[in-house]
């Protein structure tokens, strides 16, 4: 069990949000539409999994004036949180290797492999933003699973390619799922709060949104 000076605090989490915000403009306070959907993401997150919450949101979303498919691209965007698994354990992974001397870590990257990398990342910069959050996760996923590698593009890319929600408001529910009390990830969130503010998020906005998350519940397991 972690010492209590080693478990992530939500007030070491709003003190790294707000070195994110400095200097950024306040704002009008988000719509009951986008706080229903954000209560929504937290609650439904596997982190959490409060059905009950989940069946309140989604309700209050539809009254509130959501589409059908807004509400279910909730669930498929937060239902990616278990790819944080890949993005903190496959690098280490890696590394262990790496310091073993094992072929797979070492070897140049196949024809199959630099395929891949060329296809979904590319000179995309959104993937050298993804890098400095975690160093080697990419290079660790593609050369220890290829097939992972590329399930992670396309099972990410689910939510953003449906649509249904702006890019905004999914930044949003992503940095306040990272922020919730059964799941406190700050490198995901901090990508998500600098890719908020990219998209024209403002201070006010951003604070709210994490304000939903530290309202949210812990996990309590599911009958």
């Amino acid at each position: 069990m972690l010492p209590v000076d080693d478990i992530l605090s939500f007030q070491e989490i709003e003190l790294q949000v707000n070195q994110l915000l400095d200097g950024s403009a306040e704002g009008e306070p988000l719509s009951a539409l986008e706080c229903a959907l954000i209560n929504l993401a937290v609650h439904a997150s596997p982190a959490t999994l409060d059905l009950g919450a989940t069946e309140h949101y989604a309700s209050q979303a539809l009254e509130a004036g959501a589409t059908a498919e807004q509400v279910h691209e909730v669930l498929l965007l937060v239902s990616g949180l278990g790819v944080h698994t890949l993005l903190v354990g496959s690098p280490r992974i890696g590394q262990i290797l790496k310091d073993a001397q094992h072929s797979s870590m070492t070897c140049p990257l196949d024809d199959e492999r630099q395929g891949l990398l060329a296809k979904y990342v590319g000179d995309d910069p959104y993937w050298k933003s993804m890098e400095k959050e975690f160093p080697g996760f990419l290079d660790s996923l593609l050369r220890l699973s290829p097939i992972g590698f590329e399930a992670f593009f396309n099972y990410c890319a689910v939510p953003w390619k449906t649509g249904a929600l702006r890019a905004l408001t999914k930044e949003l529910i992503s940095l306040a799922v990272d922020a919730t009390p059964s799941h406190r990830f700050l490198p995901g969130l901090r990508l998500h709060v600098r890719n908020a503010l990219k998209l024209g998020a403002t201070r006010t906005v951003i604070l709210q949104a994490l304000d939903l998350a530290g309202r949210s519940t812990f996990h309590r397991g599911v009958r």
